[in-house]
């Protein structure tokens, strides 16, 4: 088993801690390591064989950061879908060894459980499961709410299995992200889950499913020996996608998808107000871009820039404020002040 590991994207919802300059993955929101550091160091006693796809403007971040794991370059973002298909190309290995694909910005709680998810599902299930020769696996999180930031894994719940303590179903439906009243809907469907963007398969599966539904193998695999030539393949792409609309869907549709279940205390910590619980401090946050108007309380808190830094201050008094920059305000969060304060400081110096 080998891993890829996908550190991109601008994590826009936690502005103005993240930024393009350095993004949510290579910023220490829970300690001193940052997120891609963690993800490294969960797959500790799993597999060694490691490669990091990011941006060619994060190169150094990257080897700064995680100076063991090897490196392949896009020249630019282009969603998942085309950095998935980017690995599968460049990364050589056997045809039938097991991919696993992990965001690079998440976080899990109990690391030695969702080691053991790992395993199991590349031995299991990515090899053959549930009468499907080559199947994709995706691991899941169970929906205990609607939401509409995540997408969903509508599970064929007649046909579920426990292989080897891990809980695993083929999978009727793989829906990108909801509208709300959808949401609500799905939310009530026994076993669905939420799609946690972590993916097993053969080497050789995802290169099908990719030339299957999309033409990304067809046009960057010649391309893999210039920087140039590959540099005008990506500009060519003209509607970047995710790798679950451009080939989870249809492929589950097709009867090719298997989930696995994970409670393994997973977050994506993708909005302030789940950095904000997995901190430690209470309150929800929300981003405010600039001539953005926002009612605020007293207690509330407000992260922005000053003099260059991350900074925090709480509002004189209760009422209406227009942001001048971007700023996040962070609901009654004003006692747990020290606590966001010390989060700041770990991500200044981090900039540093």
């Amino acid at each position: 088993m080998y891993a890829v590991i996908l550190a991109g994207g601008g994590g826009t919802r936690l502005h103005p801690l993240s930024r393009p300059e350095c993004p949510k993955p290579f910023l220490p929101l829970l300690d001193d390591r940052s997120l891609l550091q963690r993800t490294v160091a969960r797959l500790a006693g799993l597999t060694d064989d490691i490669t990091v796809v990011t941006d060619r403007r994060y190169e150094r971040l990257v080897k700064a950061q995680v100076p063991e794991a090897a490196l392949v370059l896009e020249p630019l973002g282009r969603n998942t879908a085309a950095a998935i298909a980017l690995a599968a190309l460049a990364i050589d290995r056997p045809d039938d060894e097991v991919m696993v694909v992990l965001p690079a910005d998440q976080t899990v709680e109990r690391d030695e459980v969702f080691r053991a998810v790992l395993r199991n599902a590349a031995t299991h299930l990515a090899t053959g499961s549930f009468g499907i020769d080559e199947p994709l696996v995706t691991l899941g999180i169970e929906a205990d709410r609607p939401a509409t930031d995540y997408g969903y894994l509508i599970p064929d719940m007649a046909r579920g299995a426990d292989v080897d303590g891990l809980r695993a179903y083929p999978l009727v439906r793989f829906e990108e992200k909801p509208k709300p009243a959808r949401a609500d809907e799905l939310a009530k469907l026994d076993g669905v889950a939420w799609n946690a963007g972590i993916f097993l398969w053969r080497r050789r599966t995802i290169q099908a499913a990719l030339g299957r539904y999309t033409g990304l193998l067809q046009s960057l695999g010649p391309m893999l020996g210039s920087p140039a030539t590959l540099q005008h393949a990506y500009e060519a792409i003209q509607r970047p996608v995710s790798i679950d609309f451009a080939v989870m869907e249809g492929a589950a549709q097709s009867g090719q998808v298997v989930m696995a279940s994970m409670d393994v205390g997973w977050s994506d910590l993708g909005s302030w107000t789940a950095l904000l619980s997995a901190i430690g401090a209470r309150g929800a946050g929300a981003v405010v871009q600039a001539g953005e108007t926002v009612e605020v309380e007293q207690d509330d808190l407000i992260v922005r820039r000053i003099g260059g830094r991350l900074g925090v201050i709480a509002p004189p008094e209760r009422g209406r404020m227009t942001a001048a920059q971007p700023i996040a305000v962070l609901r009654g969060s004003g006692p747990d002040r020290a606590i966001v304060e010390r989060l700041l400081e770990r991500c200044s110096e981090a900039e540093d």
